[in-house]
């Protein structure tokens, strides 16, 4: 086991030999690491907390501290951790919160980048990213490979759409549109489909095609949402994208950006 003399560990955590754990790193009660795993220096990590294999944590994160909630009176909730995480300097990520469920969850393949912080009972997607300086308020959902773009607030109880992209500086206040672009710069308008996204991805011309007809009828016809919702159910072999997007915008608590 590769672990640093000045690092603290709790008698109670679980480190597998195969994990390096850096100078002035402290690790809690109650904390679960996976195989590989590699906390680099002045990494803080507090319990309840379990955490796959293969992540690396970068100096000065704060990863499982309790949630930031009036309303938290000590109980015992947990932060879980998937695998092939990137996790950078300064990075907080909270516990959930009894009344929120109790659990933060973070998936895997993720590159949470510096100074961002994922409130409690957030649930982060599979290969996301959040961009330097992004801050999720507590219960926000952000779906498989979205990008929450630099120093972009986003309001409690929000989802991110999957495959959506989020330019830097956007305050979120609505649930983002999956497969959209949404920027400040367009006044935090769904200003067209993240097209070069999809593509990368390995997404057909055909089932970009079915989603940006979708994001027509949604978006730049003269239908209100209710009728371009209703004439996209009515359309034969519209395709499971299409019919996602139509269940994110029914499914919406606090409405969509359009």
């Amino acid at each position: 086991m590769n672990i640093h003399p000045t690092a603290i560990i709790d008698p109670s955590a679980k480190v597998p030999a195969s994990c390096k754990v850096g100078p002035y790193c402290v690790i809690g009660g109650d904390v679960e690491l996976g195989e590989r795993c590699n906390l680099v220096s002045h990494v803080s990590i507090g319990g309840p907390t379990k955490i796959g294999s293969d992540n690396v944590f970068f100096p000065f994160g704060a990863i499982g501290m309790a949630p930031q909630d009036i309303s938290y009176r000590g109980e015992p909730t947990r932060l879980e951790i998937g695998d092939h995480n990137e996790i950078r300097e300064c990075v907080t990520l909270n516990r959930g919160t009894a009344k929120g469920g109790g659990l933060t969850k973070v998936g895997s393949h993720i590159l949470i980048m510096a100074y961002t912080h994922v409130g409690h009972d957030c649930v982060i997607g599979d290969h996301s990213m959040l961009v330097n300086g992004a801050t999720l308020g507590g219960h926000v959902t952000v779906e498989e490979w979205a990008v929450v773009g630099a120093l972009c607030p986003v309001h409690q109880f929000v989802r991110i759409g999957a495959h959506s992209y989020i330019g830097g500086g956007t305050t979120i206040t609505q649930d983002v549109l999956p497969f959209s672009m949404t920027s400040a710069s367009r006044d935090t308008h769904a200003y067209g489909l993240n097209k070069v996204g999809l593509e990368r991805r390995g997404f057909s011309k055909e089932r970009i095609a079915k989603i940006h007809h979708a994001y027509k009828v949604l978006l730049a016809s003269k239908m209100n949402t209710s009728q371009a919702l209703e004439k996209l159910r009515a359309e034969a072999d519209r395709g499971e994208d299409v019919d996602m997007l139509v269940r994110f915008i029914e499914e919406s608590q606090r409405g969509v950006i359009k």
